[in-house]
């Protein structure tokens, strides 16, 4: 696997990969590396000629500066991680300078209204970041194809919209949550939770299945009130918000409309760790 540290040296490389014809996958990432990104390189592996990783704390995107200065950076064990798993051919380390030549500030993008809802509304800016530096990677790397978990689903449609607006050739690739056996979807925030409050916040994925049950026979208003009585009885857990949501528009809706596809979202603080996930309802 090759660990590419400079933009000349990573579009060299690229240059020549696209000079032998070969089919790209990508998938960006911010470090802090676990089976649930693996499980990106694994799809990508099966339908591309090579796979590239990126390692990029996006600053962007970062609301809050001490957020920014906290966020877990340990880039020789993603290396050893991604070198191990034997799906990646290379992994691009840029600098700031190589994605912000003149200086990291984002670019102002219009998502049709998906900016604005879930977690655009506390996050102000937040996926202006995402898209300028999702937008830079992309005129670097060149993919065929660019693969993004749907554990971060409100991302995902902001960057299917993206590559839209801007016409650009990439074919982007949903891959399913990567789920603990006990159902808790992987993140790099899990990780800070002692064990016995991860088996605890398995009730997060609990209550989705339920609500996947609940789901067209019990109304919107009743499966939500049913939700807060779950998480308050649940001790150092405060819901931050549930939602059903159009899965196009992600519009939070009251009312089930047959021809429309609806998703569950959550958000739950368990001892000050922020967890997210999310469940097709069907």
């Amino acid at each position: 696997m090759k660990v590419l540290r400079n933009k000349k040296t990573f579009q060299d490389y690229i240059e020549r990969q696209k000079e032998m014809g070969k089919k790209i996958g990508f998938a960006p990432t911010m470090g802090a590396l676990h089976d649930g990104h693996l499980s990106l390189y694994k799809q990508a592996r099966a339908e591309n000629d090579m796979v590239i990783s990126s390692i990029f704390v996006n600053p962007t995107q970062f609301n809050n500066a001490e957020d920014l200065k906290k966020y877990p950076r340990d880039t020789q064990r993603d290396i050893s991680i991604l070198e191990k798993s034997g799906l990646v051919d290379a992994v691009y380390l840029p600098e700031v300078e190589d994605i912000y030549p003149e200086k990291a500030v984002s670019q102002s993008y219009d998502f049709d209204g998906l900016e604005n809802e879930m977690e655009g509304k506390s996050r102000h800016g937040h996926f202006d970041g995402v898209g300028t530096v999702v937008e830079e990677f992309f005129r670097q790397v060149k993919p065929d194809n660019a693969y993004f978990g749907e554990k971060d689903y409100q991302q995902l449609a902001i960057i299917r919209k993206l590559v839209e607006k801007k016409k650009l050739p990439i074919k982007i690739i949903g891959v399913p949550i990567y789920r603990a056996e006990n159902g808790l979807a992987l993140s790099s925030r899990n990780q800070r939770l002692e064990e016995s409050r991860k088996i605890a916040s398995t009730i997060i994925y609990e209550s989705l299945v339920k609500v996947n049950d609940w789901f067209r026979v019990v109304s919107v208003p009743e499966i939500k009130e049913r939700i807060e009585e779950i998480f308050d009885d649940q001790k150092g857990m405060q819901l931050e918000y549930f939602m059903i949501a159009e899965e196009e528009s992600l519009k939070e809706t009251d009312f089930f409309y047959k021809d429309k596809n609806y998703r569950a979202f959550i958000v739950v603080v368990v001892d000050g760790v922020r967890l997210i996930d999310n469940m097709h309802l069907d």
